[in-house]
């Protein structure tokens, strides 16, 4: 059987307090880093879906264009009767 010592006790809490400020140190020199990757990919992301919508957009806008039909020939003007009682 095992038993728990007074040392143990304090070796167990002491790593946990270093880990815990080694963390925090870490994480001050590396969250700048990371945020920016992050902002970056999401641009990226971002510029991308732009790009996409533009050349939806423009080939839509080229099917719209072709599918129109071409202006025919003006015969004569409209005149609009009116029935006399």
């Amino acid at each position: 059987m095992i038993e728990a010592s007074f040392t143990g006790f304090i070796r167990t809490v002491a790593i946990i307090i270093l880990s815990y400020y080694a963390l925090r140190f870490l994480l001050r020199i590396f969250a700048p880093v990371i945020v920016q990757q992050v902002v970056k990919k999401a641009e990226q992301n971002m510029y991308q879906q732009q790009e996409q919508y533009r050349q939806q957009h423009y080939t839509r806008q080229k099917q719209d264009e072709r599918a129109q039909p071409t202006e025919k020939k003006k015969v004569g003007e409209y005149i609009d009767f009116e029935e006399i009682d």
